[in-house]
Order: C-alpha cells, then structure tokens, then sequence
C-alpha cells in the first residue's frame, strides 16, 4: 500500500501524511511540481524527524510518475470529491496507491481518466471537503484494515 500526492501545495499536510507513511510503513510519492521546497520549514516541522523514516519517491511529472506505475502494475485509486464510490466500499489490494490531489485545485483530467477507480469519502451535505492529511488517515486506515483481514488478522 502506497500514498502518492500529486502537486501537493500545502506543506504542513504534506509533511503530516508522510509521517503517517513513516510510521504506517507505506511507500510515499510526491508528483512534482509542489508548491514549496521541501526545504520549507513548515514541511519539516510536520514530518518531525519522521521523515527520514519514509521511503518517499519524488517524480519530475504526472508522466513520469505514470511511467514508474505503469512499469508496477499497481492500481491507481483517486480520491476526490466528486467521486460516487464510498471508499469504505471498495476492495483494497496490497498493491494499491492511494492518490489525493492539490488542495487548492485537485488533479487534473488526465489524473482521473487515468485513475482505476474514484473513492470519495463522505461528508455531511453542505460542507465541501476534509483536510487532505485527515483524509489520507482515513483512507490509508480503512485500506489497511480491509488488507489485514484478508490475511487472516483479524485480532
């Protein structure tokens, strides 16, 4: 199971979901361009020193980020707003990368067409979205929770 943001342009959620990577032992991906140096302090300041715990890969572009996927064969699940699968829904697969998009503008149409399946997480009619590093949590628990019991673990 792995996490990839694509253009992510808020620091402080960008280092909060690869300390959840770190410390949920998942891959991290982060589809350039972002919007800050990953030098930025805020950055640092949610990843702790957490960050050197991630095995975070960084790819130049959508494209090339597709290219390394395609060569994978993982699926690619999205999740957005505008999705109508419940990701409590959904059957999860070890494989899998769980996307979420920029927070200030979300993906683009060429990330959807190429997305395997759009989950959207649901929220209360009104309101328009959850905090990107909250809904990765959510998504990454309910993914690993549905892994384990496949597995067998169910303790």
């Amino acid at each position: 199971m792995q996490i990839a943001l694509f253009q992510p342009d808020i620091a402080q959620n960008t280092g909060t979901i690869l300390r959840l990577c770190a410390c949920l032992d998942m891959a991290a991906h982060i589809i350039e361009p972002a919007g800050f140096p990953v030098s930025d302090r805020l950055f640092r300041r949610a990843g702790m020193d957490y960050l050197d715990h991630v095995r975070l890969t960084r790819h130049d572009s959508w494209v090339k980020f597709e290219d390394w996927r395609a060569g994978q064969g993982c699926r690619l699940l999205l999740f957005t707003t505008k999705a109508a699968t419940d990701y409590r829904d959904f059957h999860y697969q070890s494989s899998d990368i769980l996307l979420f998009g920029r927070e200030s503008a979300g993906v683009t149409d060429a990330v959807v067409e190429a997305a395997d399946a759009h989950l959207v997480i649901p929220i209360k009619a009104g309101l328009r979205s959850l905090n990107v590093a909250m809904s990765a949590a959510m998504a990454a628990g309910e993914a690993l929770r549905q892994i384990r019991n496949l597995e067998g673990r169910k303790d």
